[in-house]
């Protein structure tokens, strides 16, 4: 991607972020379809953040199994970019398995490590939880489980903003 079509992604970006959360201007069909496309061409772009969010809506939104395939092909993409939000979604669609994804505890793990060791909260807290009751393929481990724990309630009081999805 050249310097100036990056540029031209981020502004894209920047806009289908300020389309999707503004209060101030009404979700009419015809808005949601350009902030939709918006994100649509910035993750075809590559830009990450788009990736993650994009394919966050299509996974949990899309009306076909080809959208939520598509939407889990990016969120993957996204989370393999360092994306922490991403890793968590990654994490779960692996937890619950879709078509596309099969079930995987091991790959669940490994996502939600790398998401909490980043400073997903609700990641950190997931694999407490997985230690302590012996979930997703895990041995019960008490000092796993409070290590895991201690993330996450740093991460909480660390006050970072949660991306927001609608």
């Amino acid at each position: 991607m050249t310097r100036a079509s990056s540029l031209f992604t981020r502004l894209e970006f920047r806009l289908a972020e300020q389309l999707f959360h503004t209060r101030w201007l009404p979700h009419s069909p015809r808005t949601q379809r350009l902030t939709m496309r918006l994100f649509q061409r910035c993750a075809e772009a590559g830009h990450v953040d788009a990736l993650s969010v994009y394919g966050h809506v299509l996974f949990h939104r899309g009306v076909t199994p080809q959208d939520k395939a598509k939407g889990a092909l990016y969120v993957l993409q996204a989370a393999q970019n360092g994306d922490t939000h991403a890793q968590y979604q990654a994490a779960r669609i692996y937890e619950f398995g879709c078509a596309q994804y099969p079930r995987r505890d091991d790959r669940a793990v490994t996502w939600y490590a790398r998401a909490g060791e980043s400073g997903h909260p609700m990641a950190a807290e997931r694999l407490a939880r997985a230690y302590r009751l012996g979930e997703l393929g895990l041995s019960v481990d008490a000092q796993r489980s409070a290590h895991w724990q201690r993330l996450a309630d740093r991460d909480i009081a660390d006050d970072a903003p949660p991306r927001e999805f609608h």
